[in-house]
């Protein structure tokens, strides 16, 4: 039997400059018993759940995340994927896989990335970006670890402001990136059809 290509989605996160900022993130973010409608957990098994294999590793400590601990976590799960795999990585975990494929030769054939809403240096709004996640200067070796990468961004984002694509895509030479009016700020929507699309187009051509 013919096996499912494999999606691997990486979270978002925060990241702290210190225990104190930590501590008072803890205690002063605004607390909600609602259930979160997020695109990337039931909607995404229901659209692609029969027909793909989705593996979403549950990365260190999300809420002071280090880049060192989530690389750990990641290369763990490298042995368990096959060639022609689908990277995903949202918000933190968008610059955790830009700063891995491009400092990193990836050992199995990616069929394509989609980096999405990924702040690209600590010039966020309201947020720190630390914790080791700074990009070095040369991204080059995303495009030869990867021929068929795309950036994802919004308009509206009041997290990643869209002049973060600009950063990127003066990087890049050979990436595509995609720019939405609004995805409700911070991809914060409960159904990604664009994103379903464009992996089901990714098995057809391959």
């Amino acid at each position: 039997m013919k096996k499912k290509t494999q999606i691997l989605m990486i979270h978002g996160g925060n990241t702290f400059e210190n225990k104190k900022d930590y501590l008072k993130y803890l205690k002063t973010k605004k607390i909600s018993i609602e259930k979160k409608l997020r695109w990337s957990e039931g909607y995404f098994d229901k659209e692609l759940g029969k027909r793909f294999e989705i593996i979403k590793p549950r990365m260190p400590l999300q809420d002071d995340a280090k880049y060192e601990d989530w690389k750990i976590w990641f290369e763990r799960y490298i042995p368990f994927l096959r060639n022609n795999v689908i990277l995903i990585g949202g918000s933190l975990g968008g610059i955790f896989l830009a700063k891995y494929l491009s400092e990193h030769k990836f050992p199995k054939k990616i069929l394509a990335t989609y980096i999405i809403c990924p702040p690209f240096d600590n010039t966020l709004p309201d947020e720190a970006l630390v914790g080791g996640f700074k990009l070095k200067s040369d991204l080059s070796l995303i495009e030869k670890n990867c021929k068929n990468t795309t950036f994802i961004f919004s308009k509206d984002d009041d997290v990643v402001p869209v002049s973060h694509a600009e950063k990127y895509r003066s990087k890049l030479k050979n990436t595509k990136f995609i720019i939405y009016k609004s995805k409700n700020g911070h991809f914060r929507v409960s159904k990604f059809p664009e994103l379903v699309r464009m992996i089901k187009n990714n098995v057809k051509e391959k």
